[in-house]
C-alpha cells in the first residue's frame, strides 16, 4: 500500500524497459510533477536518462536519432494528438510509449496510422496517474474542483482516472463507501464503480478474506482542520511557506541563500526530513542543533588533511559531506524562517485562540479573545479572518454570537474585501455539510487547556495540537465496524467485510497534513491496517479558502447580508446569517 513506491517502480521499469543507451525523457505537465515527486533528478540521471522534453514545447527541438525516447503521458486527447504530431516527423531513433491511465482504442488507431516509419517499439499502461507526495499520501493537484457545490465535469473525470489509478497501481478491487450527505461523493463513487465494471479485465486481482475499501469522503464533514495553524514540521511549512510536488520556494525568505531559491523536502531523498516531518516545532529546534553538531564535527574532521591517506578519506568523503552542508543549511533556513515567522506574526497567541475554538464551549472567552485580536496590528490580516471563520462556523447557532461585530473589526482594520466575503461562504460552505452525522468540531472529551509559557523554538506543546480531525473519528469507527450504511453507503450493494485490511481514502475537496499525521498516527497503533490516503488537494489555510469560495460561488445568496454598516463589536446586535 506505498503508492510512492508504486510510481517509482513504474518510472523505474519504464526507463528499463527501454533497455541500454542514452534515452531522452517526453513527458507533459503534469507527468513531469509526478516523476518529479518520486525520483531526484540525480536519481533519473543515474539511468542514462540525459534530456527531459515537454511535449507541447518540443515540436521544433533537434534530431537527435541516437537517442532513444521514453515517453510518459496522461492519456488526454491534446497529447495523443500532440504524440501523433511527434510520430510522423519522428526526432529521435525508437519510441518507448506508456501512458498513465487506461487509453482508448480510438487514440491507439491514431498513433498507430502516425507512426509510418515504425519507430514505436511499445504502448502500454503504467498506471501512475497521481502525484505521490508520501508513502502514505497522494494528490490530484486539482484547484478549485467544485463549482456552485457542484462538480466541475474536468475535475470529476481527473478524479475518477487518478482514483483509479491508484487503485490499480495497488492491485486493489475495492467496494467502494461514500458520504451519504455528500452528492459529489456519490457521484465521484457510482463513476469509479462504473468504470471498474467496463474495465473488469484490469481489476482482476483476486480479494481473498479481506476485501479491500475505497472510503469517499467529503471535506465539508471537516471545515475546521485546512484553517488551523500547524504545529508539525511538514505541516507548519506548507502552511507557512507552502509546498508544491515536494518544492518549497525561499526566494521571499530574507538571508536565504542565493543558490538555494528553491528546496526539495521529500522524506525519499532527506533522511533529516524523513525522521523529524512529524515531530513537533519545539522538538524540531533541538533536533536541528544535534545536526549542526554533527555537521561541525565533521567539518573539523575534513580540516585535518595531512596525508595522502587524509586527502584520499576527503575526496571519498566529500559528495555525503557535501550532501549534509547542504541538508543543514536547507533546514536551519527552514526552521529560522518558520520561528520569524512565528514570532512577527504572533502565532502562539492566534493558534491558541484557535484551539479554544475547535475544542472548546467557551463562547464568551473566545469571542473576547478574538476581539483583543482583532485589533492587535501584529497579527496577519489571513489570520484575523480565519480566526472569525472559525467562530462563526463554531457559534452560528449561538444565541449570543456576534459574527457581524467581529466582520466589522475585520473592516475597520482594513482587511481585503474578499477576506471579509468569505466569513459568509465558509459558513454556507460548512453549513451545507453539516448533516454529516459527525461533529464537525471533532474530538469531544479535550482536556482543558493548560496555561504555558514559552521560550525560543522549546515548548510547543500539545496545548497547540490538542484538536483531532474528523477523520480520526471515522478510523475509529470504520476498525470497530460502527460506520453505518445509512451514513456511508455502498455502491453497488456489496455487503462490507468483517475484517477491514487495505483501504485507500479519498477526500473530495482536498486533503490535509494533519490528516496524513492522523493516518500515520493511525497505522502505527493499528499495525494490521494499511491506509492510502488522497484528495483532490493538500491544502493549507491559503488553498482551502480559494477552494471555498469556488464552492460557494452561484449559490443562491443566504438569509443576511453583512450591512456595510454593522454595529461595533460589542454592541448587542447579532447576525442571523445561517
Amino acid at each position: 500500500m506505498n503508492v510512492l513506491l508504486a510510481v517509482r517502480m513504474y518510472v523505474s521499469k519504464m526507463i528499463q524497459d527501454s533497455g541500454p543507451g542514452m534515452k531522452v525523457l517526453l513527458m507533459d505537465r503534469e507527468t513531469i510533477g509526478i516523476v518529479s515527486v518520486a525520483y531526484a533528478q540525480s536519481e533519473i540521471l543515474q539511468k542514462e536518462v540525459y534530456l527531459f522534453e515537454q511535449i507541447d514545447k518540443s515540436g521544433n527541438g533537434p534530431i537527435m536519432k541516437h537517442l532513444k525516447c521514453v515517453v510518459f503521458l496522461r492519456p488526454s486527447q491534446e497529447n495523443v494528438q500532440l504524440l501523433a504530431s511527434e510520430l510522423k516527423s519522428p526526432r529521435y531513433g525508437v519510441y518507448y510509449i506508456y501512458f498513465s491511465g487506461i487509453i482508448s482504442k480510438a487514440s491507439i488507431k491514431v498513433l498507430a496510422e502516425s507512426d509510418e516509419q515504425e519507430v514505436v517499439r511499445e504502448i502500454q499502461e503504467f498506471y501512475a496517474d497521481f502525484f505521490a507526495v508520501g508513502p502514505h499520501l497522494f494528490s490530484l493537484n486539482l484547484e478549485k474542483p467544485i463549482h456552485g457545490m457542484e462538480w466541475n465535469p474536468n475535475c470529476l473525470q481527473r478524479s475518477v482516472q487518478g482514483v483509479l489509478s491508484v487503485l490499480l497501481s495497488l492491485k486493489k478491487n475495492p467496494i467502494i463507501r461514500y458520504q451519504n450527505f455528500s452528492s459529489l461523493t456519490r457521484r465521484l463513487a457510482e463513476n469509479i464503480r462504473d468504470t471498474i465494471l467496463k474495465e473488469s479485465s484490469l481489476f482482476h486481482f483476486h480479494r481473498g478474506e479481506s476485501i479491500p475499501l475505497l472510503l469517499i469522503l467529503d471535506r465539508r464533514c471537516d471545515p475546521i482542520t485546512p484553517l488551523l495553524n500547524q504545529w508539525t514540521y511538514q505541516a507548519m511549512v506548507h502552511e507557512l511557506l507552502s509546498i508544491k510536488n515536494n518544492r518549497v520556494s525561499l526566494v521571499d525568505v530574507p538571508g536565504a541563500p542565493k543558490d538555494m531559491s528553491e528546496v526539495l523536502l521529500s522524506a525519499e531523498q532527506d533522511e533529516f526530513y524523513a525522521n523529524n516531518m512529524y515531530l513537533n516545532f519545539g522538538d524540531i529546534g533541538q533536533t536541528i542543533k544535534s545536526l549542526m553538531d554533527e555537521f561541525q564535527m565533521k567539518a573539523k574532521s575534513h580540516q585535518k588533511v595531512e596525508s595522502i591517506a587524509d586527502m584520499k578519506a576527503f575526496v571519498e568523503n566529500y559528495p555525503q559531506f557535501k550532501k549534509m552542508s547542504g541538508a543543514v543549511t536547507k533546514h536551519v533556513t527552514l526552521v529560522g524562517e518558520l520561528s520569524r515567522l512565528v514570532t512577527q506574526h504572533n502565532l502562539l497567541e492566534v493558534s491558541e485562540a484557535e484551539q479554544e475554538l475547535a475544542c472548546q464551549e467557551e463562547h464568551m472567552q473566545s469571542l473576547t479573545k478574538i476581539r483583543k485580536l482583532l485589533v492587535t496590528d501584529q497579527i496577519r490580516d489571513l489570520d484575523a479572518a480565519r480566526l472569525v471563520f472559525l467562530y462563526a462556523i463554531r457559534y452560528h447557532k449561538h444565541p449570543s454570537k456576534d459574527i457581524v461585530g467581529l466582520v466589522d473589526l475585520l473592516r475597520r482594520r482594513g482587511t481585503p474585501v474578499r477576506l471579509i466575503d468569505c466569513v459568509e461562504g465558509i459558513l454556507r460552505y460548512a453549513s451545507s455539510g453539516e448533516t454529516a452525522g459527525s461533529s464537525i468540531l471533532t474530538t469531544n472529551d479535550v482536556t482543558k487547556i493548560t496555561e504555558k509559557i514559552f521560550k525560543g523554538l522549546k515548548g510547543v506543546e500539545n496545548v497547540f495540537t490538542q484538536h483531532s480531525p474528523v477523520l480520526k473519528e471515522i478510523l475509529d469507527n470504520m476498525v470497530k465496524g460502527r460506520l453505518t450504511e445509512e451514513a456511508f453507503p455502498t455502491v453497488g450493494g456489496e455487503s462490507t467485510p468483517g475484517r477491514i485490511q487495505d483501504v485507500v481514502i479519498f477526500i473530495v475537496g482536498g486533503v490535509t497534513h494533519e490528516e496524513s499525521l492522523a493516518v500515520h498516527q493511525f497505522c502505527r497503533v493499528n499495525t494490521g491496517i494499511r491506509i492510502a490516503l488522497g484528495g483532490t488537494l493538500i491544502h493549507n489555510s491559503q488553498s482551502f479558502i480559494s477552494d471555498v469560495e469556488a464552492a460557494v460561488k452561484s449559490l443562491p445568496a443566504g438569509n443576511a447580508k453583512y450591512p456595510h454598516n454593522s454595529a461595533p463589536s460589542g454592541s448587542g446586535r447579532h447576525s442571523k446569517l445561517t
